[in-house]
């Protein structure tokens, strides 16, 4: 049964005996509801049923979710599903937890490639390598730390693949600059990629941020099937050639099994 509780004289909900604000507890209820939803999503309707409120509640409470970017409505449907804003939070959070679970895998990796492995998140609207493993006996240049765009590498477009139209569209509003002849450029072209990626399970990159770094990479996926980290192994062209591109897909996407596997 649908409950709704007065407001204060201030306006504001009042506090349960326990401390905490009602407002909040129902709209985490209801993120939460979305959350496990995934992937078909649920309406305003079905979530306010599933929570138990009231539907002009539950709307007022999703609209401001959506406003900030904790859950997105699909138009055509009308059906929530989690933001971006909440894939972001989580992988900025648990960085260092996830490195610490990843950084063996990475390490494996490396030296079945010969060549550099990395993890990567998304942070505001780029990816930033938050941990690298290098063969000792390679030259090979540091991306630890960097932050690059998603249309140009192969971790970027990985990611993308995987996201809801909707978040993909949001994420390349504004104009695609070109770094090498290579580049995507082209949205149409950049889509019809990112399905053949999602298809193959992993991404490629023929030097289209840097012409001679070449590069594979794949997702590590959550329980909804949304991206939350990126595995990738590169190395300058003439090692990582596009022969190699089916063998590295292979390996770079069991790691990245491997480490959603790890963070449970």
């Amino acid at each position: 049964m649908s409950v709704e509780v007065a407001s204060g004289p201030d306006g504001r909900s009042p506090a349960s005996p326990t401390g905490r604000v009602q407002s909040l507890d129902r709209a985490l209820a209801l993120l939460n509801a979305v959350s496990a939803s995934a992937p078909e999503g649920r309406s305003a309707a079905e979530l306010a049923v599933e929570c138990g409120l009231n539907r002009a509640t539950a709307w007022r409470l999703l609209a401001t979710l959506e406003h900030h970017g904790m859950v997105e409505r699909d138009t055509a449907t009308n059906r929530y599903s989690i933001g971006f804003t909440v894939t972001r939070m989580a992988t900025t959070a648990g960085v260092d937890g996830l490195v610490r679970r990843a950084h063996g895998v990475l390490q494996r990796l490396s030296r079945e490639t010969g060549e550099t492995a990395n993890l990567a998140v998304a942070q505001c609207l780029g990816l930033t390598y938050v941990d690298e493993v290098a063969p000792p006996v390679v030259l090979s240049a540091r991306w630890l730390g960097r932050q690059v765009p998603m249309h140009a590498t192969s971790a970027g477009k990985a990611f993308l693949a995987w996201l809801p139209d909707a978040e993909v569209e949001s994420m390349l509003a504004s104009p695609l600059p070109g770094f090498t002849e290579t580049t995507r450029t082209d949205r149409d072209a950049l889509r019809a990629e990112l399905a053949e990626i999602r298809a193959q399970g992993y991404g490629v990159s023929v030097g289209e941020l840097e012409s001679q770094v070449y590069g594979v990479a794949a997702p590590v996926l959550d329980g909804a099937r949304r991206p939350f980290a990126i595995v990738s192994v590169w190395g300058p062209r003439d090692r990582v050639p596009q022969e190699r591109f089916a063998g590295l897909g292979a390996l770079v996407r069991g790691a990245a099994e491997e480490i959603a596997e790890r963070m449970g």
